[in-house]
């Protein structure tokens, strides 16, 4: 079958390591599914893995990509939940949760594999393209929003990094919910689009904003992550899933920190009951996720070219037709 898999490391030019072809389709196993791709999205993470994090090259060649829905074997339509491993179902019980793509092989392929436990409906009104975006990004959004922020409607949060798949998510997300939306990128036009999408304001990167914050969404991490501390009013919560930008902020701010009892939550992905509620908030919501672009498979090395230059506003898709 066709794919989009990583053939080598490279943690310099990461590009360098991906290739489009063919590859062994999925084996029948006890426990897992077959499910026909029809959409998959593009995360940060399939640069990471071509990079070599998480991803090991004695585990090469591996398809890439975590997000897909598509049709099973009986012709339901279907949603994946990208964490592997977190219950056992599936998986030997000793095993640790993984991301799909750090083990298993991932879903740029007109076929994946997964444990059956990791297989959702997927909501009528959600298109294929859409609800291939929600697993990793949207979920991740979700969760640091809904579970570990700690915030309610009418409160305020900040969003670092606009354009990006979790920063959009949780722009719109937030909106949806009742929360006071800020925003920050460096780029004009992406502060522009996220006033669009509901953000209340959205300014420069570290520029101060007009009210300190209940809660910061953290992706960005040491370019971002003194601005971050500084803007949250006391007792208010950073969230933090990803440092795109490094994970060595100069300043940790860490009297500040302490003095105003700030609270500093790390957020990975999220569960498959979590995204059942995030499927069900969109599709009775009207909520959607933003799509950069989509493009068949066989342009997928495009997809990567546009992720990596940062130049994309929400998610990328790739389709089987």
């Amino acid at each position: 079958m066709f794919a989009v898999y990583a053939a080598r490391i490279d943690r310099d030019q990461p590009l360098q390591g991906l290739e489009l072809g063919e590859r062994p389709a999925p084996e029948a196993r006890p426990g897992w599914s077959t499910i026909d791709v029809r959409a998959a999205s593009l995360n940060h993470h399939d640069l990471w893995s071509l990079r070599g994090v998480g991803l090991p090259a004695d585990r090469l060649p591996m398809i890439l990509g975590c997000d897909a829905a598509g049709v099973d074997a009986d012709g339901n339509e279907v949603v994946l939940h990208s964490v592997i491993g977190q219950t056992g179902h599936g998986v030997g019980p000793k095993e640790p949760r993984s991301i799909l793509t750090e083990r298993y092989q991932g879903t740029f392929a007109e076929q994946v594999a997964v444990p059956t436990f990791n297989v959702l409906p997927k909501p009528k009104e959600l298109s294929f393209a859409e609800a291939a975006c929600l697993p990793t990004a949207w979920l991740t959004a979700y969760r640091m929003l809904f579970t570990n922020a700690g915030v309610r409607p009418g409160d305020s949060v900040l969003v670092q990094g606009a354009g990006g798949g979790v920063a959009t998510a949780a722009i719109v997300l937030g909106r949806a919910a009742g929360l006071r939306m800020f925003a920050t990128s460096r780029d004009e036009a992406k502060r522009k689009r996220a006033l669009e999408l509901g953000a209340v304001e959205a300014v420069e990167s570290g520029a101060r904003l007009p009210q300190r914050v209940d809660a910061v969404i953290e992706t960005v991490g040491a370019a971002t992550w003194s601005h971050s501390v500084k803007s949250l009013r006391p007792g208010g919560t950073i969230v933090i899933s990803g440092a795109t930008s490094g994970d060595r902020p100069s300043h940790a701010e860490l009297t500040r920190i302490f003095f105003l009892e700030l609270k500093v939550v790390g957020s990975t992905m999220g569960t498959k009951e979590e995204l059942e509620d995030l499927l069900s908030f969109c599709a009775t919501t009207g909520v959607r996720p933003v799509i950069d672009e989509v493009l068949p498979m066989d342009r997928a090395r495009e997809g990567f070219e546009r992720m990596a230059s940062g130049e994309q506003f929400g998610k990328i898709v790739l389709t089987t037709s």
